[in-house]
Protein backbone atom coordinates (compact mmCIF):
# COMPACT_ATOMS: atom_id res chain seq x y z
CA UNK A 1 0.00 0.00 0.00
CA UNK A 2 1.63 3.26 -1.19
CA UNK A 3 0.47 6.21 0.89
CA UNK A 4 0.73 10.01 0.63
CA UNK A 5 0.03 12.30 3.58
CA UNK A 6 -1.28 15.85 3.11
CA UNK A 7 -0.38 17.78 6.23
CA UNK A 8 2.74 17.28 8.33
CA UNK A 9 1.61 18.59 11.70
CA UNK A 10 0.75 16.60 14.84
CA UNK A 11 -2.12 14.69 13.28
CA UNK A 12 -0.14 14.01 10.10
CA UNK A 13 2.53 12.34 12.21
CA UNK A 14 -0.13 10.23 13.93
CA UNK A 15 -1.44 9.10 10.54
CA UNK A 16 2.08 8.29 9.35
CA UNK A 17 2.80 6.12 12.37
CA UNK A 18 -0.46 4.21 12.00
CA UNK A 19 0.14 3.75 8.26
CA UNK A 20 3.61 2.31 8.84
CA UNK A 21 2.35 -0.04 11.55
CA UNK A 22 -0.34 -1.25 9.15
CA UNK A 23 2.37 -2.19 6.67
CA UNK A 24 2.04 0.72 4.25
CA UNK A 25 4.88 2.52 2.51
CA UNK A 26 4.65 6.29 2.93
CA UNK A 27 5.88 7.73 -0.37
CA UNK A 28 5.04 11.44 -0.24
CA UNK A 29 4.11 14.39 1.93
CA UNK A 30 2.64 17.85 1.34
CA UNK A 31 2.94 20.40 4.14
CA UNK A 32 1.89 24.05 4.47
CA UNK A 33 4.68 25.36 2.23
CA UNK A 34 7.28 23.93 -0.15
CA UNK A 35 9.94 24.50 2.50
CA UNK A 36 7.91 22.67 5.14
CA UNK A 37 7.21 19.86 2.66
CA UNK A 38 10.92 19.42 1.98
CA UNK A 39 11.71 19.47 5.69
CA UNK A 40 9.06 16.84 6.48
CA UNK A 41 10.10 14.73 3.48
CA UNK A 42 13.70 14.72 4.67
CA UNK A 43 12.66 13.63 8.16
CA UNK A 44 10.34 10.92 6.85
CA UNK A 45 12.54 9.75 3.95
CA UNK A 46 9.83 10.36 1.33
CA UNK A 47 9.10 12.57 -1.69
CA UNK A 48 8.22 16.22 -1.04
CA UNK A 49 5.19 17.45 -2.97
CA UNK A 50 5.53 21.05 -4.07
CA UNK A 51 1.76 21.45 -4.48
CA UNK A 52 -1.43 19.40 -4.59
CA UNK A 53 -0.97 19.19 -8.38
CA UNK A 54 1.99 16.83 -7.84
CA UNK A 55 -0.26 14.18 -6.31
CA UNK A 56 -1.37 12.61 -9.59
CA UNK A 57 2.20 11.90 -10.71
CA UNK A 58 2.94 10.20 -7.38
CA UNK A 59 -0.07 7.86 -7.90
CA UNK A 60 -0.52 6.67 -4.29
CA UNK A 61 -2.99 3.93 -3.39
CA UNK A 62 -4.28 5.87 -0.37
CA UNK A 63 -4.12 9.56 0.52
CA UNK A 64 -4.41 10.72 4.14
CA UNK A 65 -5.85 14.27 4.25
CA UNK A 66 -4.55 15.88 7.45
CA UNK A 67 -4.60 19.53 6.35
CA UNK A 68 -6.69 22.37 7.89
CA UNK A 69 -10.45 21.93 7.61
CA UNK A 70 -10.85 24.53 4.87
CA UNK A 71 -8.58 22.51 2.56
CA UNK A 72 -10.24 19.12 3.07
CA UNK A 73 -12.53 19.28 0.05
CA UNK A 74 -9.82 20.47 -2.34
CA UNK A 75 -7.33 17.89 -1.10
CA UNK A 76 -9.76 14.96 -0.96
CA UNK A 77 -11.07 15.73 -4.45
CA UNK A 78 -7.49 15.86 -5.75
CA UNK A 79 -6.82 12.48 -4.13
CA UNK A 80 -9.89 10.95 -5.76
CA UNK A 81 -8.92 12.47 -9.12
CA UNK A 82 -5.50 10.83 -8.72
CA UNK A 83 -7.26 7.46 -8.38
CA UNK A 84 -6.58 7.06 -4.66
CA UNK A 85 -8.68 5.88 -1.77
CA UNK A 86 -9.01 8.58 0.91
CA UNK A 87 -8.79 8.99 4.66
CA UNK A 88 -9.91 12.55 5.46
CA UNK A 89 -9.70 14.14 8.88
CA UNK A 90 -12.88 15.47 10.46
CA UNK A 91 -14.76 17.62 10.03
CA UNK A 92 -15.04 16.43 6.44
CA UNK A 93 -15.59 20.04 5.38
CA UNK A 94 -16.59 23.38 6.85
CA UNK A 95 -20.27 22.81 5.98
CA UNK A 96 -22.59 19.95 5.14
CA UNK A 97 -23.14 20.94 1.49
CA UNK A 98 -19.43 20.52 0.74
CA UNK A 99 -19.32 17.30 2.77
CA UNK A 100 -22.19 15.93 0.67
CA UNK A 101 -20.33 16.89 -2.52
CA UNK A 102 -17.24 15.07 -1.32
CA UNK A 103 -19.15 11.92 -0.33
CA UNK A 104 -20.83 11.88 -3.74
CA UNK A 105 -17.46 12.22 -5.48
CA UNK A 106 -16.06 9.27 -3.53
CA UNK A 107 -19.10 7.17 -4.39
CA UNK A 108 -18.80 8.01 -8.10
CA UNK A 109 -15.11 7.11 -8.01
CA UNK A 110 -15.95 3.81 -6.23
CA UNK A 111 -13.21 4.46 -3.68
CA UNK A 112 -12.98 3.66 0.01
CA UNK A 113 -13.36 6.96 1.86
CA UNK A 114 -13.18 7.08 5.64
CA UNK A 115 -13.16 9.62 8.48
CA UNK A 116 -11.14 9.04 11.68
CA UNK A 117 -13.84 8.91 14.32
CA UNK A 118 -11.26 6.79 16.09
CA UNK A 119 -12.86 6.61 19.53
CA UNK A 120 -15.12 3.95 18.01
CA UNK A 121 -12.04 1.74 18.11
CA UNK A 122 -11.66 1.55 21.87
CA UNK A 123 -12.31 -2.15 22.62
CA UNK A 124 -14.67 -1.34 25.49
CA UNK A 125 -16.69 0.99 23.25
CA UNK A 126 -17.28 -2.02 20.99
CA UNK A 127 -18.16 -4.10 24.06
CA UNK A 128 -20.80 -1.58 25.10
CA UNK A 129 -22.19 -1.44 21.57
CA UNK A 130 -22.50 -5.23 21.45
CA UNK A 131 -24.32 -5.23 24.80
CA UNK A 132 -26.68 -2.50 23.59
CA UNK A 133 -27.47 -4.52 20.48
CA UNK A 134 -28.14 -7.54 22.70
CA UNK A 135 -30.76 -5.51 24.60
CA UNK A 136 -28.87 -5.38 27.90
CA UNK A 137 -29.68 -1.73 28.67
CA UNK A 138 -33.35 -1.56 27.77
CA UNK A 139 -35.02 1.59 26.47
CA UNK A 140 -32.85 4.69 26.79
CA UNK A 141 -33.84 7.14 29.53
CA UNK A 142 -31.12 9.79 29.16
CA UNK A 143 -27.95 10.26 27.09
CA UNK A 144 -25.44 12.76 28.45
CA UNK A 145 -21.76 13.59 28.65
CA UNK A 146 -18.97 16.00 27.83
CA UNK A 147 -15.74 16.47 25.92
CA UNK A 148 -13.38 18.84 27.73
CA UNK A 149 -9.89 20.13 26.88
CA UNK A 150 -7.71 23.00 28.09
CA UNK A 151 -5.24 23.58 25.25
CA UNK A 152 -6.75 27.00 24.45
CA UNK A 153 -7.12 28.13 28.06
CA UNK A 154 -4.37 30.76 27.78
CA UNK A 155 -5.17 33.98 25.87
CA UNK A 156 -1.77 33.60 24.20
CA UNK A 157 -2.65 30.18 22.80
CA UNK A 158 -3.91 30.09 19.23
CA UNK A 159 -4.10 27.87 16.17
CA UNK A 160 -5.39 27.84 12.61
CA UNK A 161 -8.53 26.27 14.11
CA UNK A 162 -9.43 29.65 15.68
CA UNK A 163 -9.74 31.24 12.21
CA UNK A 164 -13.16 30.46 10.69
CA UNK A 165 -11.69 30.83 7.18
CA UNK A 166 -9.52 27.79 7.88
CA UNK A 167 -11.46 25.92 10.55
CA UNK A 168 -15.09 26.76 9.82
CA UNK A 169 -17.86 28.59 11.65
CA UNK A 170 -17.68 26.22 14.63
CA UNK A 171 -14.43 25.39 16.39
CA UNK A 172 -14.94 23.53 19.66
CA UNK A 173 -18.11 21.68 18.76
CA UNK A 174 -16.99 20.80 15.21
CA UNK A 175 -13.59 19.68 16.47
CA UNK A 176 -14.52 17.60 19.51
CA UNK A 177 -18.30 17.66 19.88
CA UNK A 178 -18.45 15.85 16.56
CA UNK A 179 -16.53 12.96 18.13
CA UNK A 180 -18.92 12.77 21.07
CA UNK A 181 -22.03 12.77 18.89
CA UNK A 182 -20.61 10.12 16.57
CA UNK A 183 -19.73 7.94 19.55
CA UNK A 184 -23.16 8.38 21.12
CA UNK A 185 -24.97 7.40 17.94
CA UNK A 186 -22.56 4.51 17.28
CA UNK A 187 -22.97 2.97 20.73
CA UNK A 188 -26.66 3.61 21.43
CA UNK A 189 -28.15 3.28 17.96
CA UNK A 190 -30.01 6.57 18.53
CA UNK A 191 -29.85 9.43 16.01
CA UNK A 192 -30.01 13.11 16.91
CA UNK A 193 -33.17 14.66 15.44
CA UNK A 194 -33.02 18.22 16.80
CA UNK A 195 -30.70 20.42 18.83
CA UNK A 196 -30.82 23.46 21.08
CA UNK A 197 -27.37 25.01 21.43
CA UNK A 198 -25.61 27.77 23.34
CA UNK A 199 -22.04 28.82 22.56
CA UNK A 200 -19.62 31.11 24.38
CA UNK A 201 -16.35 32.78 23.47
CA UNK A 202 -14.53 33.40 26.74
CA UNK A 203 -11.31 34.80 25.23
CA UNK A 204 -12.19 37.64 22.89
CA UNK A 205 -8.75 38.08 21.34
CA UNK A 206 -5.83 35.76 20.61
CA UNK A 207 -2.47 36.91 19.28
CA UNK A 208 -3.99 40.32 18.54
CA UNK A 209 -6.83 38.87 16.44
CA UNK A 210 -10.51 39.00 17.43
CA UNK A 211 -11.98 35.54 18.07
CA UNK A 212 -15.34 34.69 16.52
CA UNK A 213 -15.41 30.93 17.07
CA UNK A 214 -16.62 29.35 20.30
CA UNK A 215 -14.44 28.26 23.23
CA UNK A 216 -17.25 26.17 24.71
CA UNK A 217 -20.74 24.97 23.85
CA UNK A 218 -23.63 23.23 25.54
CA UNK A 219 -26.08 21.31 23.37
CA UNK A 220 -29.32 19.63 24.39
CA UNK A 221 -30.92 17.30 21.88
CA UNK A 222 -33.76 14.93 21.18
CA UNK A 223 -33.23 11.74 19.24
CA UNK A 224 -35.54 10.43 16.53
CA UNK A 225 -37.16 8.13 19.10
CA UNK A 226 -37.64 11.02 21.54
CA UNK A 227 -34.79 10.37 24.00
CA UNK A 228 -33.43 13.49 25.74
CA UNK A 229 -29.69 14.13 25.76
CA UNK A 230 -27.02 16.75 26.35
CA UNK A 231 -23.32 17.30 25.71
CA UNK A 232 -20.94 19.97 27.01
CA UNK A 233 -17.80 20.76 25.01
CA UNK A 234 -14.91 23.02 25.95
CA UNK A 235 -11.35 23.83 24.98
CA UNK A 236 -10.86 26.09 28.03
CA UNK A 237 -11.44 23.71 30.98
CA UNK A 238 -8.31 23.86 33.11
CA UNK A 239 -6.72 20.49 33.77
CA UNK A 240 -8.85 18.60 31.27
CA UNK A 241 -6.54 17.36 28.52
CA UNK A 242 -8.79 15.16 26.45
CA UNK A 243 -11.71 14.07 28.60
CA UNK A 244 -14.36 12.55 26.38
CA UNK A 245 -16.89 11.18 28.88
CA UNK A 246 -20.37 9.77 28.51
CA UNK A 247 -23.12 8.20 30.58
CA UNK A 248 -25.92 6.37 28.79
CA UNK A 249 -28.82 5.52 31.10
CA UNK A 250 -31.16 2.71 30.10
CA UNK A 251 -34.28 1.25 31.69
CA UNK A 252 -32.30 -1.65 33.15
CA UNK A 253 -28.63 -0.60 33.11
CA UNK A 254 -26.40 2.44 32.72
CA UNK A 255 -22.90 2.71 31.29
CA UNK A 256 -20.11 5.25 31.87
CA UNK A 257 -16.98 5.57 29.70
CA UNK A 258 -14.07 7.99 30.11
CA UNK A 259 -11.64 8.19 27.19
CA UNK A 260 -8.82 9.21 29.52
CA UNK A 261 -9.30 5.91 31.38
CA UNK A 262 -10.31 3.60 28.53
CA UNK A 263 -9.34 0.30 30.14
CA UNK A 264 -12.53 0.20 32.22
CA UNK A 265 -16.20 1.09 31.98
CA UNK A 266 -18.69 1.49 34.82
CA UNK A 267 -21.93 -0.47 34.59
CA UNK A 268 -24.82 0.13 36.95
CA UNK A 269 -28.26 -1.28 37.67
CA UNK A 270 -30.87 -0.56 40.37
CA UNK A 271 -29.29 -3.21 42.62
CA UNK A 272 -25.57 -3.28 41.75
CA UNK A 273 -22.60 -1.64 40.08
CA UNK A 274 -19.51 -3.16 38.51
CA UNK A 275 -16.28 -2.13 36.82
CA UNK A 276 -15.70 -3.96 33.54
CA UNK A 277 -12.05 -4.29 32.45
CA UNK A 278 -10.79 -4.64 28.90
CA UNK A 279 -9.76 -8.25 28.39
CA UNK A 280 -9.04 -9.90 25.03
CA UNK A 281 -9.99 -13.28 26.48
CA UNK A 282 -13.61 -12.29 27.24
CA UNK A 283 -16.45 -10.26 25.84
CA UNK A 284 -17.70 -9.53 22.34
CA UNK A 285 -15.80 -10.55 19.19
CA UNK A 286 -15.06 -6.90 18.35
CA UNK A 287 -13.74 -6.17 21.84
CA UNK A 288 -11.39 -9.13 21.46
CA UNK A 289 -10.37 -8.23 17.91
CA UNK A 290 -9.40 -4.67 18.80
CA UNK A 291 -7.55 -5.63 21.99
CA UNK A 292 -4.02 -5.69 20.66
CA UNK A 293 -2.40 -5.83 24.12
CA UNK A 294 -2.97 -8.26 26.99
CA UNK A 295 -5.30 -7.28 29.83
CA UNK A 296 -3.62 -4.92 32.29
CA UNK A 297 -1.39 -3.39 29.59
CA UNK A 298 -3.04 -0.07 28.83
CA UNK A 299 -4.34 0.63 25.35
CA UNK A 300 -5.34 4.11 24.29
CA UNK A 301 -5.64 6.65 21.48
CA UNK A 302 -2.65 5.36 19.52
CA UNK A 303 -4.09 1.85 19.28
CA UNK A 304 -7.47 3.29 18.27
CA UNK A 305 -5.82 5.11 15.41
CA UNK A 306 -3.80 2.05 14.41
CA UNK A 307 -6.94 -0.08 14.30
CA UNK A 308 -8.85 2.55 12.32
CA UNK A 309 -6.14 2.82 9.66
CA UNK A 310 -5.66 -0.94 9.52
CA UNK A 311 -9.41 -1.42 9.01
CA UNK A 312 -9.46 1.23 6.27
CA UNK A 313 -6.66 -0.58 4.45
CA UNK A 314 -8.54 -3.85 4.93
CA UNK A 315 -11.55 -2.26 3.22
CA UNK A 316 -9.29 -1.16 0.36
CA UNK A 317 -8.26 -4.81 -0.01
CA UNK A 318 -11.93 -5.79 -0.30
CA UNK A 319 -12.71 -6.79 3.28
CA UNK A 320 -15.69 -5.48 5.28
CA UNK A 321 -14.51 -4.53 8.79
CA UNK A 322 -17.19 -3.78 11.38
CA UNK A 323 -17.89 -0.18 12.40
CA UNK A 324 -15.65 1.59 9.88
CA UNK A 325 -16.58 5.33 9.80
CA UNK A 326 -17.04 6.48 6.21
CA UNK A 327 -17.67 9.75 4.38
CA UNK A 328 -21.40 9.12 5.02
CA UNK A 329 -20.63 9.43 8.73
CA UNK A 330 -18.67 12.61 7.95
CA UNK A 331 -21.73 14.05 6.19
CA UNK A 332 -23.90 13.06 9.15
CA UNK A 333 -21.54 14.87 11.51
CA UNK A 334 -21.44 17.98 9.31
CA UNK A 335 -25.24 18.18 9.35
CA UNK A 336 -25.29 18.02 13.15
CA UNK A 337 -22.62 20.76 13.34
CA UNK A 338 -24.62 22.95 10.94
CA UNK A 339 -27.72 22.54 13.11
CA UNK A 340 -25.77 23.39 16.28
CA UNK A 341 -24.31 26.55 14.69
CA UNK A 342 -27.75 27.63 13.45
CA UNK A 343 -29.36 26.98 16.84
CA UNK A 344 -26.72 29.00 18.67
CA UNK A 345 -27.08 31.83 16.14
CA UNK A 346 -30.87 32.02 16.26
CA UNK A 347 -31.55 30.91 19.83
CA UNK A 348 -34.06 28.34 18.60
CA UNK A 349 -34.33 24.57 18.39
CA UNK A 350 -33.16 23.37 14.98
CA UNK A 351 -34.01 20.13 13.23
CA UNK A 352 -31.00 18.18 11.93
CA UNK A 353 -31.14 17.76 8.14
CA UNK A 354 -31.50 14.08 7.27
Amino acid sequence: MRVAILGAGMIGAVHRRAALLAGAQVVGVLASSPESSRRAAEQWGVTALESIDDLAALAPDVVHVCSPNGLHVEHAEAALAAGAHVICEKPLSVDSAQAERLAAAAERAKKIATVPFVYRFHPLVRELRARVQAGEFGAWQLLHGSYLQDWLLSPSATSWRVDPALGGASRTFADIGSHWCDLMEFVTGERIASVNAEMTTTIAERAGVAVTTEDAAIVTFRTESGVLGSVTTSQVSAGRKNRLWFEFDGATRSAVFDQENPETVWLGSATSTEILHRDPSTGSPEQRRLSSLPAGHAQGYAQCFENFVADTYAAVRGESPEGLPTFADGVRSARIVDAVVESARTGTRVVVDH
